[in-house]
């Protein structure tokens, strides 16, 4: 099967390279969701959390602006978290009109303790469900997919 678009032609076998990738990834990421601790936090909140741990500290306009949502949803998603003690916030050095939100202690531990949960849950299941060849399989491909996931 070729697909036509308006540079290139795919291949079949990148058409379903890339629909195999896809729902194993999707179905992977419920699956770790499922083993990790997070009922406590929406989706929102914890993608937030996520991204403040990645990029550091950020205003609430940045934040929706990077997650694509509206500000007042990121308002009141990290009106939540600080409560919750898993953000602080600090007037903005640059611009004391402004709030700088950072990821707090117990934000960092809930972030670490969910890690764990999903790669203690993954290590499991691929010594329990594959073989060493097959595990070798695995690590080999998520090169191949870190190759074409990098910039």
């Amino acid at each position: 099967m070729e697909i036509v678009t308006d540079t290139q032609q795919l291949s079949g076998s990148a058409v379903r390279a890339a629909h195999e990738v896809r729902v194993a990834v999707g179905r992977l990421r419920r699956r770790l969701r499922e083993s990790s601790e997070r009922d406590e936090l929406t989706p929102s909140q914890t993608s937030l959390l996520s991204r403040l741990d990645r990029d550091g500290p950020r205003t609430a306009s940045e934040l929706a602006a990077a997650e694509g949502v509206r500000p007042q949803s990121v308002a009141v998603s990290v009106g939540v978290l600080e409560e919750r003690g898993f953000v602080t916030r600090r007037p903005d050095p640059g611009d004391g009109r402004r709030q700088t939100i950072s990821l707090a202690p117990a934000g960092r531990a809930l972030l670490d303790s969910t890690r764990a949960a999903g790669e203690e849950w993954l290590a499991r299941a691929l010594h329990d469900r594959l073989t060493e060849d097959e595990r070798a399989t695995v690590i080999t491909a998520m090169g191949l997919l870190d190759r074409i996931s990098s910039r």
